[in-house]
């Protein structure tokens, strides 16, 4: 069932001032009476980076003005201390323990399953000065300081439903994440990047009723129906059809079942893949990987869903629908700013890191008020709208009656004003969720 409006009024005010009040103390915020109660502060923070991703202290001391609460930019300074980081990670850790979901799609390819989940993750590059809390993994590049925090999600496309971020040091490796192992519905569709490619959790998932789809590991063993290894590189360029969907088995040892999915890609595509392969292997001072080479030529997917629930064409559609995360981590990161900080003292900037994550949990339950429910939904015009409510929400934080309209008057502005326009020239994903056939088949 959809959560209504007046339960996420509730849970807003779970989050944000029941869980910083009774942890104020705790977490040593609080050591003595404030008028910048913890509640305050959490909230001047939250809604108002919410509000204005990039704000400034005078941006903020507005907000806590918005909140009734008066306070000077370096007031407000005073209080980033590791205590005010410690309870900012519990406010977060509370708002991930909320269950908000929105009405289910009921058109298309998503509403064949009770779940379709994407989880993937991505990594914000932290100051050197956090590598104790966070640790990075070295060397040149953006992500590979001495600090780096992964944040690892996974999304329900079918309710909203948002697990995490699950937040851990940026050198910890995808399929090492707790996320893995979440239970998943019988009937549900996982569907992931090679990072996260585990046998054993695939086999996990099969064991729960539900279904995975992924890209083929190309180091993994597969085997036909007979028993018989199959060398995809020689095998494949033999096969006449350009479609193939065969029932295979997967590793050596484990012999998992499901069905290999391959469909031949045009040449400039399988030239472009060749590109990268040998890009990546000169940026790394590697040599390129043959069998990638050889094998650009095919989009391989495997899947154990049987070909009446997952067709190939309908397969290259959901497969594409995995970018769906990689647009939530880029609304994150572009309109949330959550990798972009005003100071470069490491604990404001761990006060300031986990307060833009709350403000993005709360951003994501404010789209599913109004927007969530409709196939074609534009994320980055909803951001917008959102910003502007989140001043409202300043305004009214202390009324439940007052949040309540707020929200009701923020979903009838996504409802109206957030919609993608109809393409007829390469279809957006949800004219090809609603029509598998519209698209291509590479």
């Amino acid at each position: 069932m959809a959560t209504s409006v007046p339960q996420i009024a509730t849970a807003l005010a779970r989050v944000l001032t029941a869980v910083p009040e009774g942890l104020a103390r705790e977490t040593g915020f609080c050591r003595r009476r404030s008028k910048v109660t913890a509640a305050v502060f959490v909230q001047t923070l939250v809604l108002g980076w919410l509000a204005h991703p990039t704000g400034s202290l005078h941006r903020l001391t507005q907000a806590a003005a918005m909140l009734g609460t008066t306070v000077s930019p370096q007031g407000l300074v005073q209080r980033f201390t590791p205590a005010a980081a410690a309870l900012l990670t519990e406010v977060l850790e509370a708002a991930l323990r909320e269950v908000i979901v929105a009405t289910p799609l009921a058109a298309g390819l998503l509403a064949r399953f009770p779940a379709v989940v994407l989880m993937d993750s991505t990594t914000v590059a932290l100051p050197d000065g956090l590598g104790h809390i966070w640790a990075g993994c070295g060397g040149r590049v953006p992500q590979g300081g001495q600090a780096a925090l992964k944040l690892t999600v996974r999304l329900d496309l079918c309710t909203g439903h948002l697990d995490g971020p699950v937040l851990a040091a940026g050198r910890a490796q995808d399929k090492t994440s707790p996320l893995q192992h979440a239970p998943l519905p019988p009937g549900a569709l996982r569907i992931t990047d090679l990072g996260f490619w585990s046998l054993a959790v695939l086999e996990e998932i099969a064991d729960q009723g539900a279904y995975f789809l992924s890209r083929h590991h190309l180091q993994t063993a597969v085997f036909a129906a007979d028993g018989v290894r199959l060398d995809l590189t020689d095998w494949l360029p033999r096969q006449r059809r350009r479609r193939l969907s065969v029932a295979v088995t997967l590793g050596v040892e484990d012999r998992l079942p499901a069905r290999l999915l391959a469909v031949r890609v045009p040449t400039r595509v399988a030239a472009a893949r060749r590109a990268t392969v040998l890009a990546e292997a000169k940026r790394e001072g590697e040599k390129p990987s043959a069998r990638k080479l050889a094998l650009a030529d095919w989009t391989l997917l495997v899947t154990n869903a049987p070909p009446d629930v997952l067709a190939i064409r309908e397969a290259l559609v959901l497969a594409r629908a995995r970018w769906q995360i990689e647009l939530l981590f880029k609304l994150w990161k572009d309109e949330g700013r959550i990798d972009e900080w005003r100071s470069a003292d490491p604990t404001r900037i761990r006060c300031e890191v986990a307060a833009k994550l709350v403000a993005m949990v709360v951003h994501h339950w404010l789209l599913l008020v109004g927007c969530w429910c409709f196939a074609d939904r534009s994320l980055t015009k909803a951001a917008q709208t959102v910003r502007d409510h989140a001043i409202g929400l300043l305004l009214v934080f202390a009324s439940r009656a007052g949040v309540v309209a707020v929200l009701r008057a923020l979903g009838r502005c996504l409802a109206a004003g957030c919609r993608l326009d109809r393409r007829h020239r390469n279809p957006s994903l949800c004219q090809l969720l609603t029509d598998p056939a519209l698209g291509g088949l590479a």
